[in-house]
């Protein structure tokens, strides 16, 4: 099962676990089993949590479906997510321990709160792969500002759970963080109505909702239409499949 959940607090929490050992690469069936999921989402629920199963929170979206055949596909069904959760608001935490990469880093970072263990290591590694994510260069700028993603998208550079803390990613380093994220729903969220929750979600997101879809399509245009014609996009990602350094020619 490429996904676990849970519901705590008499369903006022929905937890998913990404359960894909051993570093819970998100494919399409990943994909699809959280779209499920997120369908069951009742009235009364309060906050979502995405942990990782194991050491890891997530290396990112599955490489081997990234190649040109193949993806548009896993594009439409890893941005559907995304646009799944705004129209949803509903409050969102990601629990990250070990390494949260590409679309890993993508989904915990579109989470309201972050808690990370002192392990979490965070990075959007996609341009060593001669590409890049399209949600984080829509999503972290909003975030973080336009500095901090640039560092994070162009550099393809990992950041330390101290230095995410420091940029704001991370609302908490703690020891548990599991521990930390269902502590903060019970005190924080738990006592607030649900709507209310939604509505403030809502509005908090208001200026990156009026944009994301707008701005995401054109990324993809430019993904699928321009870079995944060049020869480097290619190469990049089939080095990786094939476990070997890339033969970059700029081209």
């Amino acid at each position: 099962m490429s996904i676990r959940t849970e519901w705590l607090f008499d369903g006022a929490l929905l937890k998913v676990v990404l359960n894909r050992p051993k570093a819970n690469i998100i494919d399409t069936d990943m994909l699809r089993a959280i779209s499920e999921f997120l369908g069951t989402v009742a009235p009364e629920t309060k906050a979502l949590i995405f942990e990782g199963a194991g050491d890891h929170f997530s290396f990112g979206a599955s490489v081997q479906e990234h190649r040109r055949e193949s993806a548009a596909e896993m594009l439409r069904r890893f941005h559907a997510v995304f646009r799944q959760l705004l129209a949803l608001s509903v409050p969102t935490i990601a629990v990250v321990r070990g390494q949260c990469l590409g679309g890993g880093l993508e989904l915990a970072s579109f989470a309201s709160w972050v808690f990370a263990s002192d392990t979490a290591v965070f990075g959007q590694p996609e341009i060593r792969l001669g590409v890049f994510p399209p949600v984080a260069s829509v999503l972290l700028p909003w975030r973080l500002g336009g500095g901090a993603a640039l560092d994070l998208c162009v550099s393809g550079r990992t950041w330390s759970a101290t230095e995410a803390h420091t940029r704001g990613l991370v609302h908490a380093v703690v020891a548990n963080p599991a521990a930390a994220a269902e502590t903060f729903v019970h005190d924080e969220l738990l006592p607030k109505s649900a709507s209310s929750l939604r509505f403030a979600e809502r509005a908090a997101r208001h200026s990156l909702d009026a944009e994301f879809d707008g701005r995401l399509r054109a990324l993809e245009a430019i993904y699928l239409g321009e870079l995944m014609t060049t020869r480097d996009a290619n190469e990049g990602i089939a080095a990786f499949i094939e476990k070997r350094a890339p033969r970059f020619q700029n081209l």
